[in-house]
């Protein structure tokens, strides 16, 4: 995602973290990519490396950094993504020059990793599948009601449930969009996945469901949402919760 229209760095140190009285944990302040630095067509990867939990320029990611940013970061169990780290490695997607690294851009071959109807990018048969496309996040947006705002929960929290039919009518409109349309296996478990790995990561276990705010932050700005409130879990996350919200999505009824 480009951002060279916010703040400079230098201002934002001055204000960063006071945002509803929350800050950044030290070392791990949000700055926006660069001119050169990698990013990814994953808000969660480029999120870390905005972070800092991966290397900011986004290159030359190996295993070890992935175990210790996922668990500093998001609290997952260091090895929970170890599967999906060998998937770029089998699939051969490293331009680094090294088998066992990869920048975050790599992971944008399409049909590898990557899958038409992202959340937030568009097609590749449409141009561009890396970088985040206003357009498509907008619809997404108006089916999660992320800009409802009021006192009741609803107005302030995505269930699983309005993020499954989301998700439903998103991939519906990445069909219509696009004649070359491919519902390969990257589709069919990517999409459900990447609402599966939002949702587990952001999720409120006090209220059932994810903040309206910390997804706008986490897609729009590619900024881990502490100033809106985001904490770690009291317990790490894993492959069996996000296998397990992958199910909840599925089983929604998204014909209503």
């Amino acid at each position: 995602m480009k951002l060279s229209s916010f703040l400079q760095t230098g201002l934002f140190s001055l204000v960063a973290g006071s945002h509803f009285g929350f800050r950044e944990p030290a070392g791990h302040e949000w700055h926006p990519p660069v001119s050169g630095d990698s990013r990814s067509p994953c808000p969660g990867l480029n999120n870390l490396a905005n972070h800092g939990y991966l290397p900011r320029s986004g290159k030359n990611i190996d295993l070890a950094s992935v175990r210790l940013a996922v668990a500093g970061a998001y609290n997952y169990e260091p090895t929970t993504f170890d599967s999906a780290f060998e998937q770029a490695v089998n699939f051969n997607l490293t331009t680094t020059g090294n088998a066992s690294t990869f920048h975050l851009a790599d992971l944008a071959l399409h049909d590898a990793i990557e899958f038409d109807g992202s959340l937030s990018r568009s097609d590749f048969y449409l141009g561009d599948d890396l970088h985040f496309d206003p357009a498509v996040w907008k619809g997404v947006a108006e089916n999660l009601g992320l800009y409802e705002t009021g006192p009741d929960m609803a107005d302030r929290y995505v269930t699983v449930e309005t993020a499954a039919r989301a998700r439903a009518a998103r991939v519906a409109e990445a069909m219509r969009a696009n004649p070359r349309f491919n519902a390969s296996e990257a589709q069919a478990q990517g999409s459900p996945g990447t609402t599966a790995l939002y949702l587990v990561t952001l999720w409120d276990a006090q209220q059932g469901a994810v903040p309206k705010a910390w997804i706008r932050s986490w897609f729009e700005k590619e900024r881990i949402p502490y100033r809106e409130g985001y904490k770690l879990s009291d317990t790490p996350k894993t492959g069996k919760d996000i296998g397990d919200m992958f199910q909840r999505i599925l089983a929604v009824d998204t014909e209503v």
